[in-house]
């Protein structure tokens, strides 16, 4: 334990403290705020870091909730100042919020160090908020506490349980195969979301939520309150309280973030059957802790990691507002007590091990005892071959189990109108058998590496009762998502790799017991088609874009920019106060 700071090294006092002009120019423009200097002198000083917007469904109750950590803050002896952040939400922002991810990091990063906060309240939740977030906090170095936004309650529509995304493709396929009326379409899409909160499916807004839980980075649970209960208000009052307290101990992340913090973290989305995004996130989210997370590590915990948690879409028959009733994340982790480090550290000031005391299963249902799991292994597979030298991510248990071996021809796709015009079209030449191929979706192609992975089944097949079949790409796919779908294979086919070699009618084979997702094609004849290949004219020629493309990293890497690692160079440090 280090020991406990003083209002003097408290880290906004070189903003404050200092008898000088440029102290004084502070105190005055915070009075021109309408504070006293008895409101904010010698108090730890809370950024409340908040994603709301009018566009981001998932956090539309942040409004509200900020007022619960500004409450909480002050009955702690605090100061609250709430700083607006970027706002990515999955489903108004385009071409993909993946884009954006790592701008909200730079944006969270650079909003800590540049003005005087002691600590911060991280209020996120959709997709990339929770590791943009996390992310940046972790760089910046102050105590942090996330606080996540909370799944929606349940969809229904006609006395029929509805899951974010999940069903939304059911019910679309059914549509196109001539099923669903007009009516009954629309009264899923009025039924399917119905509440302020994230998807309340195991999507990846859940998954990244459970992460953060699991890495000690929230208060105990706190990832599985739905976002209007009313649990979740006093959840978002206790961050405050606790963000200060944590200043006072001087809790900072580099305590709590460790490789044992990484590990728990992935051996519970594993176990919770989560979105095949949390490799992504979480290999950027450790490696901004200077910890080297790779893809065989998670591979080799997912190998002996049963899923348990009974909740869609890896799952059957539950969604997270029943995943919350049955004990939550806290729960979960106590049938997993045995795999994790209980030693880890969190942001309560107490171990994981503590924290879990007193945790229990109120429906063995929902979340499963280790002998009796959904699927004996993990949520996820990495899959290594000539058509992903260096990676791809596959969730076994969320697709029909014929195709973990699988050999046919090829169906391949350069672009996403070309496939949706093919795939729309009833006399498309296509069998169960073949394997459709989208590429040039990775994070350079997409541009972004966009959310286009789960390819849609040919109308053709469709009709005829298909309902799955093997997909491979190198984007990524929802979290909600289901099917045999191959993703995030690396390096991507914009910049060359094998995928950009492969042929409509080439031979692909899926050996998942093995790990291995192959081309039949001759040696040779690849070095030929290499040869032939040719770049394609980049996609941004200025801005933000352009920054992207000639920084980011592939997906087995975690898609941060290069610069933005652990081990990149020195951080600035403390800004100069002249």
């Amino acid at each position: 334990m280090t020991h406990r700071k003083t209002p003097d090294t408290l880290r906004s006092a070189r903003w404050f403290a200092p008898d000088d002009l440029r102290s004084f120019g502070h105190r005055s423009r915070m009075m021109q705020l309408g504070y006293a200097e008895e409101d904010f002198r010698d108090k730890p000083i809370i950024g409340i870091l908040n994603t709301w917007s009018e566009l981001n469904t998932c956090h539309s109750h942040f409004k509200e909730r900020v007022q619960d950590v500004k409450r909480g803050v002050s009955q702690a002896g605090g100061f609250p100042v709430e700083m607006p952040s970027l706002s990515v939400d999955e489903s108004f922002t385009k071409p993909t919020s993946m884009l954006y991810r790592n701008m909200l990091a730079m944006e969270t990063e650079e909003t800590i160090r540049s003005h005087p906060l002691d600590g911060v309240v991280l209020m996120g939740g959709c997709d990339k908020t929770t590791p943009g977030l996390v992310m940046g906090a972790l760089s910046a170095g102050v105590p942090m506490i996330y606080l996540p936004a909370g799944p929606m309650l349940r969809g229904n529509y006609a006395g029929k349980i509805l899951g974010s995304g999940s069903d939304a493709w059911k019910y679309w396929d059914e549509r196109r195969a001539g099923n669903i009326t007009d009516a009954e379409w629309l009264g899923v899409q009025a039924g399917i979301a119905r509440s302020a909160g994230t998807c309340m499916t195991m999507g990846t807004a859940s998954t990244m939520t459970a992460i953060a839980d699991a890495m000690g980075l929230t208060l105990p649970g706190a990832s599985s309150i739905p976002a209007v209960d009313a649990n979740h208000q006093r959840m978002s009052a206790a961050c405050g309280r606790r963000a200060v307290e944590m200043v006072w101990e001087d809790l900072t992340p580099e305590r709590i973030v460790t490789e044992a913090a990484c590990r728990n973290a992935a051996i519970v989305a594993m176990a919770t059957g989560c979105s095949t995004n949390a490799v992504v996130h979480l290999i950027a989210m450790a490696r901004r802790a200077g910890i080297n997370l790779t893809l065989d590590d998670l591979d080799l915990l997912g190998r002996v990691t049963p899923l348990i948690a009974n909740v869609r879409p890896s799952g059957k028959d539950y969604l997270m507002e029943d995943f919350f009733y049955a004990g939550g994340l806290r729960a979960l982790m106590k049938q997993l007590e045995d795999r994790l480090d209980l030693t880890a550290m969190t942001v309560t000031g107490k171990t994981m091990g503590e924290n879990l005391i007193g945790a229990e299963v109120y429906n063995d249902d929902v979340i499963r005892p280790l002998s009796n799991p959904v699927y004996h292994e993990g949520s996820l597979a990495v899959l290594r071959g000539n058509l992903c030298p260096n990676g791809a991510v596959m969730k076994p248990a969320a697709c029909d189990p014929r195709y973990h071996v699988h050999q046919g021809p090829a169906l391949v796709f350069d672009s996403y109108p070309e496939m949706k015009k093919a795939i729309d079209d009833e006399n498309l030449d296509v069998m169960p058998d073949h394997v459709l191929v989208l590429r040039n979706a990775g994070p350079l192609g997409g541009p972004g590496f966009p959310e286009w992975g789960m390819l849609p089944i040919p109308k053709a097949l469709i009709k005829q009762g298909h309902r799955d079949m093997l997909r491979i790409s190198d984007a990524r796919m929802s979290g909600t998502s289901y099917g045999a779908c191959i993703l995030h294979v690396s390096p991507e086919s914009y910049i060359g790799g094998p995928l950009a070699l492969l042929r409509t009618g080439d031979i692909v084979r899926l050996d998942l017991p093995n790990r291995r997702l192959d081309m039949l094609v001759d040696e040779a004849e690849l070095v030929r088609r290499q040869d032939a290949w040719k770049a394609p004219e980049p996609h941004f020629q200025r801005g933000y874009g352009w920054m992207f493309s000639r920084h980011v990293t592939q997906a087995d890497q975690g898609c941060d920019f290069d610069f933005l690692e652990t081990g990149f160079g020195k951080s600035a440090g403390e800004p100069d106060i002249y």
